[in-house]
């Protein structure tokens, strides 16, 4: 058994100013914005019980989702037998692509997932 939510979305930006970026996004989602640490800035989407970052990029700009679980490797499993295909280990997180094309992630919880809002529970 292991157990997944949808952690957040990460807005990709294919920019040379990353400020300029997250000030945009603050503004247009209503979220303060924080500082830029390694080429992300992070969105205040507490309230939402959501993760929402502006990233730098050097790929085409876009927004991806974030799926968090506790055990990634079953939940990249469980997402293939739906269709999806791994395209690739990155740090400690696997890049997905899913059967009609977008890409998305599935990264460790940052946090236990017990009580958490949207968790589902998968038996393996």
């Amino acid at each position: 058994m292991h157990r997944s939510r949808l952690a957040g979305f990460i807005i990709d930006c294919k920019t040379d100013d990353l400020g300029a970026a997250a000030r945009f996004w603050s503004a247009a989602l209503g979220m303060a914005a924080g500082d830029e640490e390694d080429g992300y800035d992070q969105l205040d989407a507490s309230a939402r019980d959501l993760d929402i970052q502006v990233q730098r990029v050097d790929h085409d700009s876009r927004v991806h989702l974030d799926i968090e679980s506790d055990d990634i490797d079953a939940e990249a499993a469980r997402l293939e037998r739906l269709g999806a295909k791994r395209v690739g280990l990155v740090k400690r997180w696997w890049v997905m692509e899913a059967p009609t094309g977008q890409r998305f992630c599935i990264i460790r919880a940052k946090k236990s997932l017990d009580g958490a809002a949207g968790v589902t529970v998968w038996p393996d």
